[in-house]
C-alpha cells in the first residue's frame, strides 16, 4: 500500500524547509474530486473552506493544501493554484479556469525559526513534486515542524510529522479503498487504541522519556504558561463515488479516528480539521466507508509519530 496515493487520481507532494523547520503538502486531484469537510478544533486556520460545504455551487475541487507557518502558511495555497492554472486545471468560468483549493494550517513557529514560513513558492514546489508514488512520511511537508504533547511546553514535547495509510473494504466491497494522510501537531498525546498506551506525548521532564499523561494533568487544570498553538490536519480519500453530503459525512467519520488516537483532542487550543475526497466510481455504504476512514486515520496518526526523527532538539521515535 502507498497511502493516500493508493486512490487513483490523487497525487501528493511535499516542500520541506529543514533549516526553519516548516513546510507544506499539496494533495492534488487534477481531474476534480467531490469534497467534504469537518472542523472539530476551536483554533482553526483555513482558506476556501466553504468549497467543501454541500450547499456551495461548485461540485468538485482540484487540490488540498496543508501547511505549517500558522496563518502565514496559507500563502502556500496560492502557489498550488498557480501551478494548477499553468497546467490548465480548474473550474471553467468562461473567461478562465480557476483552480479550487481548500487549505488549512498548523502552528509550528515554536520550533526551528519563527520567521520561516511556507510561501507561494513553497506551495508551487510541493505541487510540482506531487506524484502517485508512495507517500513520503515522517518529518516532511506540513509535518516538518510538527510536534505533539505540548501541554508542559516544547522542552517536554515530542517530534511528530506526517503519516499515511490505506484500508480496503472486504467481501463484496473488496476493491473499495479509503486512504488517509495526517499531519499531526496536537497539544495532546498520541495513544495506540489497541493498547490504550501513549506512543508519543508530553514527557515528565526534558531529559526523560516517561510520559506525563496530558489528559490526566488537564483534569486538574491546564498548566500556567501553556501555549495555545497546535492543530492536526487530516485528509481521507476514497475511490467510491459520493455526493457532497456523503463526502461531508465521510469527513465526520474520519474525525472519529482522530479522537481515538489523540488524547486530549479537539481542544480550544487545537485547530483540527478533516477533509474527505471522493474520486472514483466504486460503490459502498457510507457507514462502511466511515469505519474504514476512521481506521485509516488512526494508523496514519500512529505512523506520523513513529516515523518522525529527532529535530530541533525535540526527540522523535524514529532511530
Amino acid at each position: 500500500m502507498k497511502g493516500l496515493t493508493d486512490i487513483p487520481g490523487i497525487l501528493v507532494g511535499h516542500a520541506s524547509d529543514y533549516d526553519g523547520l516548516t513546510g507544506c503538502t499539496a494533495i492534488l486531484c487534477e481531474a476534480g474530486a467531490v469534497g467534504g469537510g469537518d472542523i472539530r478544533g476551536s483554533a482553526t486556520g483555513t482558506q476556501e473552506w466553504d468549497l467543501l460545504h454541500p450547499q456551495h455551487l461548485t461540485e468538485r475541487i482540484h487540490g488540498v493544501v496543508f501547511s505549517g507557518g500558522s496563518a502565514f502558511g496559507l500563502e502556500a495555497a496560492s502557489g498550488v493554484r498557480r501551478f494548477l492554472e499553468h497546467s490548465g486545471i480548474g473550474y471553467e468560468t468562461g473567461a478562465a479556469k480557476v483552480p479550487l483549493v481548500p487549505a488549512a494550517i498548523l502552528y509550528d513557529l515554536g520550533i526551528g525559526k519563527a520567521t520561516a514560513r511556507p510561501t507561494r513558492e513553497s506551495g508551487e514546489a510541493a505541487a510540482a513534486a506531487a506524484t502517485n508514488r508512495a507517500v513520503v512520511e515522517g518529518a516532511v511537508g506540513a509535518g516538518t515542524g510538527a510536534t505533539v504533547g505540548k501541554l508542559l511546553g516544547m522542552r517536554q514535547a515530542m517530534k511528530s510529522g506526517i503519516g499515511s495509510w490505506t484500508v480496503e473494504l472486504e467481501g463484496k466491497y473488496k476493491g473499495v479503498l479509503v486512504a488517509a494522510l495526517a499531519a499531526v501537531n496536537a497539544v495532546g498525546d498520541v495513544r495506540d487504541p489497541a493498547t490504550n498506551k501513549i506512543v508519543a506525548g508530553a514527557r515528565t521532564a526534558p531529559n526523560s522519556m516517561d510520559f506525563a499523561d496530558s489528559a490526566r494533568i488537564m483534569k486538574g487544570g491546564t498548566p500556567s504558561g501553556f501555549s495555545r498553538t497546535n492543530t492536526s490536519l487530516v485528509v481521507v480519500a476514497t475511490n467510491a463515488l459520493l455526493t457532497k453530503v456523503q463526502a461531508t459525512k465521510l469527513a465526520q467519520f474520519a474525525s472519529l479516528g482522530v479522537a481515538r488516537a489523540i488524547h486530549p483532542v479537539n481542544t480550544m487550543s487545537d485547530g483540527d480539521v478533516t477533509v474527505a475526497l471522493s474520486i472514483g466510481r466504486e460503490t459502498a455504504p457510507i457507514d462502511s466507508l466511515g469505519i474504514a476512514a476512521a481506521e485509516a486515520v488512526v494508523e496514519s496518526i500512529l505512523r506520523a509519530v513513529r516515523l518522525a526523527p529527532t529535530l530541533g532538539g525535540v526527540p522523535g521515535l524514529k532511530a
